[in-house]
């Protein structure tokens, strides 16, 4: 204060007689005010300011307040000393001295709570987001290593199933495999030693027949000796001529798709040596080689004087048969297409047997009455069928009727390109390969063929062609049903027809009665060809 007064009282020497009372009286003021601020303001700031945390607050509010009042002071020095009236000033002084410190006091308080209040907030918050943050990081880890964990545990659980299932399956298809190719190889070794089983049978089957074609020619003589045949088709016959194999006569079968040639043989040979040789050529199933058998027609046993059955009263057919254009086929003899019962029979006729031999003409002309004839006393079974009547037989001087097998395979190629759908066959004779493969092309083209069982009696062997499975083997039976006493028998029948005591057509003229199987084999043959045009598919 000392300092203070000094430099006012210095300041205003020059009017020191002026200003002297106003001089003291505001010395005087000064010290007052300040006395009742220093005395009265801390206790009011104390009491609602917080202490500060480095310095005590009595000290920032002494500073505070000083800085204040020396700044009011000296600006109403200012004043005074330039205006009139000092109790005017001293009001003044003192109510701006207040509002100063008043106001720092404020924005010291706003400043204090302010940052406390921050630093309170700010504490709070960051309490608050580490305790949220902790929640979501322990949440994130606790819900991320349980997903690891299932995950883990899963994966362990499925490759321990997916071992366990692979081991399972490994081993169950080692099983399976093991017993299917124990399985398999037993079949294998079964497919081989049945393979094996049936061509040993085979070979003993045709040595089998070998043996009774051997049987046929030295105690028959059911063979032209001086020739053995082959049958295959046309491009065998290059191959085989490529090989030096010379042929006599060879034939063009259409019907079948094959050729057939006769080749001259010396004095004595052996055709199953000549067969092997044509095989080694031309393999096993591409040619058929056979000796030239010889059939004989069936045995005609009646009398003259005997009354027999009319082919009508022997067995009913529909009445519609009268009117329907069968194709029938015959392989015989020849037929009296002259005789009054066939006259007006629509019968075609060719002949397969070797140029200038006479042709027999009974059988052929007693099969075709029995189908065909239509006259007035006497009617066949069809009299509107049309007939195809291959003539294979000749006669012969030492063995009556015969017909070869040359003839026999020819005369099948004929019926074959003539459309028809059966084939009466009337004879029997030795097993032959060429027939049997003829046979079976006329089977595969849709051609029925039915043959006589043959007339040798109860314990006879099996006569061919019927016993071919390509065949319809006939036997014959009495108006009562009972089986012809001279009639083969065997398993290779298959149907039985009225064959005993029939009146047919004779060549020449008139009318005979005869017994055996090839008289059975147009009832056959006729029923078939109906039924073959009733339903074409059957």
């Amino acid at each position: 204060m000392v300092i203070f007064n000094s430099l006012i009282v210095n300041e205003y020497k020059p009017h020191r007689g002026v200003f002297l009372g106003v001089q003291v009286h505001a010395t005087a003021l000064l010290c007052a005010v300040c006395c009742i601020l220093f005395l009265a303001m801390p206790q009011l700031v104390l009491a609602q300011v917080p202490a500060w945390p480095d310095e005590p607050a009595e000290e920032k509010i002494e500073e505070s307040v000083q800085e204040a009042v020396e700044e009011s002071i000296d600006e109403y020095i200012d004043e005074l000393v330039v205006g009139p009236g000092v109790r005017r000033y001293e009001e003044k002084i003192e109510e701006q001295v207040e509002e100063s410190a008043t106001e720092k006091l404020e924005e010291y308080l706003e400043e204090t709570v302010a940052e406390s209040v921050a630093t309170d907030v700010e504490d709070s918050v960051e309490e608050s987001v580490e305790n949220s943050v902790e929640e979501v990081i322990e949440d994130t880890i606790e819900a991320n290593l349980e997903a690891s964990v299932e995950h883990v545990v899963e994966q362990s659980v499925e490759d321990s199933i997916e071992e366990v299932v692979e081991e399972s399956i490994e081993e169950e298809v080692a099983q399976n495999l093991e017993q299917d190719l124990e399985g398999s190889l037993e079949q294998e070794v079964e497919m081989q030693v049945a393979d094996a089983v049936e061509e040993q049978i085979e070979n003993e089957i045709d040595a089998i027949l070998e043996s009774i074609e051997n049987e046929f020619e030295i105690d028959e003589g059911r063979i032209h000796k001086d020739q053995w045949l082959v049958m295959a088709e046309p491009e065998v016959f290059d191959k085989l001529a490529e090989e030096g194999y010379l042929f006599a006569t060879i034939t063009d079968l259409p019907g079948m798709g094959m050729r057939l040639a006769e080749v001259a043989a010396p004095a004595s040979f052996d055709i199953t040596q000549v067969r092997q040789g044509v095989i080694d050529v031309v393999g096993k199933e591409r040619a058929e080689v056979d000796l030239n058998h010889i059939y004989t027609a069936g045995t005609r046993v009646g009398s003259p004087s005997e009354e027999g059955v009319a082919p009508r009263a022997a067995i009913s057919f529909p009445a519609d048969i009268d009117q329907m254009s069968l194709r029938i086929g015959m392989i015989d003899s020849d037929v009296d297409t002259t005789h009054p019962s066939l006259a007006s029979a629509r019968i075609q006729t060719r002949s397969f047997t070797p140029e200038g031999a006479e042709l027999p003409d009974f059988h052929g002309t007693a099969i075709a009455s029995i189908i065909v004839a239509d006259a007035a006393g006497y009617k066949g079974l069809a009299p509107k069928a049309e007939v195809y009547a291959a003539s294979v037989f000749e006669n012969d001087r030492q063995r009556g009727e015969i017909a070869s097998t040359v003839s026999l395979v020819r005369a099948l190629d004929w019926l074959m390109s003539s459309g028809v759908d059966v084939v009466n066959v009337s004879l029997a004779g030795p097993p032959n390969r060429l027939l049997e493969a003829a046979l079976g092309r006329a089977q595969e083209h849709g051609v029925l063929i039915l043959a006589a069982a043959g007339n040798g009696g109860p314990v006879a062997q099996p006569m061919y062609p019927a016993a071919y499975d390509s065949v319809v083997a006939v036997t014959a039976v009495d108006a009562g049903g009972r089986v012809f006493r001279l009639a083969n028998r065997g398993a290779y029948l298959d149907l039985a027809a009225p064959g005993v005591g029939l009146l047919h057509a004779k060549a020449g003229g008139g009318y005979t009665v005869s017994s055996g199987t090839s008289f059975a084999v147009p009832f056959a043959a006729t029923a078939a060809a109906r039924l073959r045009q009733l339903q074409p598919t059957a």
